[in-house]
């Protein structure tokens, strides 16, 4: 216990002088914490309606915001508070956003494809919404031991989850099929575009060439065998299947797994908070620069 609000609690038995002599603090020190207490009561109120506020967002995200989401969330509800009081607020209230865990490969190269250049170099930028997407499959474990596998494009300007498939197989209209929905959510086409990729069997495949071909795509694709080549799409890969299953080790049904994407996708480009957008939603970052393409 605090020996100033020991002191407090029993002055009246055994004087203030008597105990602080005992406990070996400073009679002024004492009062001038005494003068203070309305004002810790009145931060402890505030950090509990805080931490209220705090909760609420917490679950309506599912558990995953950390506190620099929290705290740009909280700001835009009006909220004036820093980063550091939401940090504090959080730990003291066992309130936490997930982490990141470790990721396992499982792309499948292919030794006999044509090569492709590496037009990115592991600059996971872009100049503008639409002018560079990267992709990746990652699989989904189902209960029963089977699984899905999801193939995804995102925009590396707005960070976009602007097209995605799943099916219980990877051949390539897997991929093919990620790039219509892209293609559909810009508009129809993705003529001038870099989409970049590792190289897998499905990426190096005659049917996805040709449907690059008819998008109006350029090819990009890293080293084999080096993740960091692809490391945007495979971080997206990682925060979904982290952010829905949460620690579980597999979705109960194939059912179930398919509905927790299709959440998660809309959450993440409608609602979901990114560092590198300044706190906004990849479609509330594409609005506010005026560079919305497609119904969203």
């Amino acid at each position: 216990m605090n020996r100033f609000q020991f002191v407090a609690d029993h002055q009246a038995t055994y004087g203030a002088k008597r105990l602080c002599r005992v406990l070996q603090i400073a009679r002024s020190s004492f009062y001038r914490w005494l003068a203070a207490a309305p004002a810790r009561q009145a931060r402890r109120r505030a950090d509990a309606e805080l931490a209220m506020r705090i909760r609420k967002i917490h679950a309506e995200e599912d558990g995953t915001y950390g506190s620099p989401r929290i705290t740009a969330e909280l700001r835009d509800q009006g909220v004036q508070v820093n980063h550091k009081r939401v940090e504090r607020v959080m730990r003291r209230h066992g309130i936490a956003g997930l982490r990141l865990r470790r990721k396992v490969r499982t792309t499948v190269p292919a030794p006999d494809a044509a090569p492709v250049p590496d037009l990115l170099r592991r600059d996971f930028t872009a100049p503008a919404p639409g002018r560079r997407y990267v992709g990746d499959i990652t699989y989904l474990p189902i209960a029963d031991g089977t699984f899905l596998y999801l193939a995804t494009v995102l925009d590396l300007r707005s960070r976009r989850l602007v097209g995605w498939s799943i099916a219980d197989h990877m051949r390539t209209s897997l991929v093919i099929d990620a790039l219509h929905a892209a293609a559909a959510t810009r508009g129809g086409t993705l003529d001038g575009a870099i989409f970049h990729s590792d190289n897998g069997a499905q990426y190096c495949a005659a049917d996805f060439t040709a449907a690059c071909n008819r998008l109006g795509l350029t090819r990009s694709r890293g080293a084999v065998g080096t993740s960091a080549d692809n490391a945007a799409a495979e971080s997206l890969n990682a925060t979904l299947k982290r952010e829905t299953l949460q620690g579980a080790r597999h979705w109960p049904t194939a059912h179930a797994a398919r509905q927790a994407v299709f959440r998660w996708a809309t959450r993440y480009n409608t609602r979901r908070r990114h560092s590198r957008l300044g706190q906004l939603s990849p479609i509330n970052y594409e609005k506010a620069t005026g560079s919305l393409t497609a119904a969203t």
